[in-house]
Parts: structure tokens; C-alpha cells; sequence
């Protein structure tokens, strides 16, 4: 199955219904009056996380979204039915932001998370609605209202606690496959991963944490070249940083210092993440050399691993485990408690019907 993590898309939420205008007939009474009900509201579209979808790949055949529109009112002051709304399921992590204008909508992090992205028109009245004292047997009713028509931009962003970062052939691939059940593709040339691959890890005592190996980067990444941005997308939702670190490059503080800096150029947020460096080929250097001496300010530690071998990998799930359980907790106390429904005051119609009052139904 591809992987599509950004697509545009178009929806149209779901115009009012018509307002009716009909006069009550009853037997002996010809002059019953007005009874025209108000038309149905329109549908919303709304944008829902599914922890079922990992890819925007539905969106990319299909790109044109829309809701029904509401019922017409009918006589007998029957109001139309509001039409359902329209819900297009996204996978967890998806942002959602005005094509158009660039404007930041919303985003859904977690499985069910709901964002209404356009809203419904609302039903028209019936002629009912425009009785009076002094105009008794009125004849105008309104149309149903248009429903909001958008472009949308969707962007998914991976949720992982480990993002492994390093330049192509680092061996981010490999250790993903040693150290969880992932199979991403592994091979001896450059930017063999094309798409982000998400990996479990597991520990003793019920500990589990995700991995996410990301398309490698090279100077320039922040800038669009090679695969950067692919991988500068999806890096922004770790809360950990591994970066990889050669054992077999010529000059692995340069190679260390270049990716830091592209991530820096990036994001000064996503710099300021949490990271431990991996030097990663260990098995190429011989038994007897030493490893090299790496400024790695602010890391949460420093590992040596060999994949091919399985060398130094359970000191460093356990090293990844330790940082990404601080970084749990630390997003814990940092996050603010959720809003309460009655904040989101746009959720209902705009409906300003004070001047004219629906008539009493009681008799």
C-alpha cells in the first residue's frame, strides 16, 4: 500500500432546507391559518481520527467531499430533518489547515478526536415563523442557508516516542527490525527508505514504547532537498530523538553536527527535543579500536551498537525507555487540562429568530 501524507481536498457542507409557506385547511374552519414548517439544517463535515487508517491514500481518488443538504419543511408546521453529517476518517496525527489561505483549522491526535472543518447551512423558516398580531396569514418563507464550502489541506504527522534520525545508510532501517517486528525495506544504497515505518518495541515488565524510522536526510533537508521535509514532517511528533551516527563515516562529529543543524534550521522546537546519539557499524571498526570522541552536548546519553551483530541493542532500548519515560512525563505536567463542550460556542447554528418567535403549538 502507498503511503500518501499530505493530499488536498475539497468539501462542501450540506445546504439548510427550504422554509415552507402553506396555509391550514381544516373542515368548517377555511381560514386555518399559517403552518409552513422550517426547513432541516445542512450537514457538517467533519474530520475524525481512526486508529484503523495510516495513510491519506483514500483522499488521493477521491478529493471532493459532500454533505447532504436538509429536509424542506412541510404544512401542518412540520420542520424538515436536519441532514447527517458527513465524517471523513483520517488517521491519528493529521493536521488540517485552509488550502487557500494557510490558515491552521485543527489537528486530531488520538483515535475518535472529531474537528468540524465546515460548517452546515441553516434551515429556512416556514411561513409559520413570520405570523403577527397584525399579519395574520403571511406568505414569505426563507431559503435554506448555504452550507461552507472549503479547501482543505490534510498533513499527516507520525506519532512516535522515537524518531530515529540519521543520513541515508546510517542504519536506521536495520536497527528498527532488529530491535521491534517492523520490516522495513533494507538495502545497500541510498534513501532506500522512502516512507516513514513505524515499529513497537518491547520490554520486560510490560514496557512498550514506538519507534519511527524516517527517510534519511541530507544537507539542505530543511530546505526541500532529497527527502527532508518528508522526514522533518513526521519527526516533529517524537518525543525523543536517536540520532545515528555511523561508525564507518569519515568524520562522525561532522556528520553528527550536520544533521543537528538541519533539524535546528527546521525547528528551533524540535532541537530542543530530548536526543541520545547511536553510533551505529559498530562491528566495522576493529576489536581493538576505540570509539570515537563525540561533543555531543545536552544528549541523554551516548550508545554504540552493532544491529548486524546485536550489540550493545539492550543497553540501548533501555536507555530509550528511561528518556522517553521522562519525556512522557514531562508532557504529562505540561499539558494544559482538556476544554470543557460549552467552549466551543460555533458548534450549533447561528440562529437569531428573537423578532419573530415561533408561534405557540400548545392549542
Amino acid at each position: 500500500m502507498s503511503f500518501v501524507d499530505r493530499v488536498t481536498v475539497e468539501v462542501w457542507a450540506g445546504r439548510g432546507g427550504d422554509g415552507a409557506s402553506s396555509m391550514a385547511r381544516f373542515k368548517f374552519e377555511p381560514k386555518g391559518g399559517p403552518d409552513g414548517g422550517d426547513g432541516g439544517h445542512g450537514g457538517h463535515v467533519l474530520v475524525r481520527a481512526n486508529n484503523n487508517l495510516s495513510t491519506l491514500l483514500d483522499f488521493r481518488y477521491h478529493s471532493a467531499w459532500r454533505a447532504e443538504r436538509g429536509v424542506h419543511g412541510k404544512g401542518k408546521k412540520m420542520t424538515g430533518a436536519t441532514a447527517p453529517d458527513l465524517v471523513l476518517p483520517v488517521p491519528p496525527g493529521t493536521v488540517i489547515e485552509d488550502a487557500d489561505t494557510g490558515e491552521w483549522i485543527g489537528e486530531v491526535l488520538a483515535d475518535g478526536d472529531e474537528l468540524r472543518v465546515a460548517k452546515g447551512g441553516r434551515g429556512g423558516r416556514g411561513n409559520a415563523r413570520f405570523a403577527t398580531a397584525t399579519h395574520r396569514a403571511p406568505r414569505e418563507w426563507e431559503e435554506g442557508g448555504e452550507g461552507q464550502h472549503r479547501r482543505l489541506t490534510l498533513t499527516l504527522k507520525l506519532i512516535a516516542d522515537v524518531g530515529l534520525v540519521g543520513e541515508p545508510n546510517a542504519g536506521k532501517s536495520t536497527l528498527l527490525s532488529v530491535i521491534s517486528a517492523a520490516r522495513p525495506k533494507i538495502a545497500d544504497y541510498p534513501f532506500t527508505t522512502l516512507q516513514p515505518n513505524l515499529g513497537v518495541v518491547g520490554l520486560s515488565g510490560s514496557r512498550t514504547f514506538v519507534v519511527a524510522d524516517i527517510p534519511g536526510i541530507i544537507e539542505g533537508a530543511h530546505e526541500g532537498k532529497g527527502l527532508g521535509l518528508t522526514f522533518l514532517r513526521h519527526v516533529e511528533r517524537t518525543r525523543v530523538l536517536a540520532y545515528l551516527v555511523p561508525l564507518d563515516a569519515e568524520e562522525p562529529q561532522a556528520v553528527f553536527d550536520a544533521i543537528r543543524r538541519e533539524v535546528a534550521l527546521y525547528s528551533a522546537v524540535l532541537a530542543e527535543k530530548p536526543f541520545i546519539v547511536v553510533m551505529s557499524k559498530r562491528d566495522l571498526l576493529p576489536g581493538d579500536a576505540p570509539l570515537p570522541a563525540l561533543e555531543v552536548a545536552d544528549a541523554a546519553g551516548v550508545v554504540a551498537i552493532s544491529s548486524a551483530a546485536g550489540d550493545g541493542l539492550e543497553e540501548l532500548t533501555e536507555l530509550l525507555w528511561r528518556t522517553v519515560a521522562e519525556a512522557r512525563m514531562h508532557d504529562f505536567h505540561e499539558t494544559e487540562p482538556p476544554q470543557g463542550a460549552g467552549d466551543d460556542a460555533d458548534d450549533e447554528w447561528d440562529l437569531d429568530w428573537s423578532e419573530t418567535p415561533p408561534p405557540d403549538d400548545s392549542a
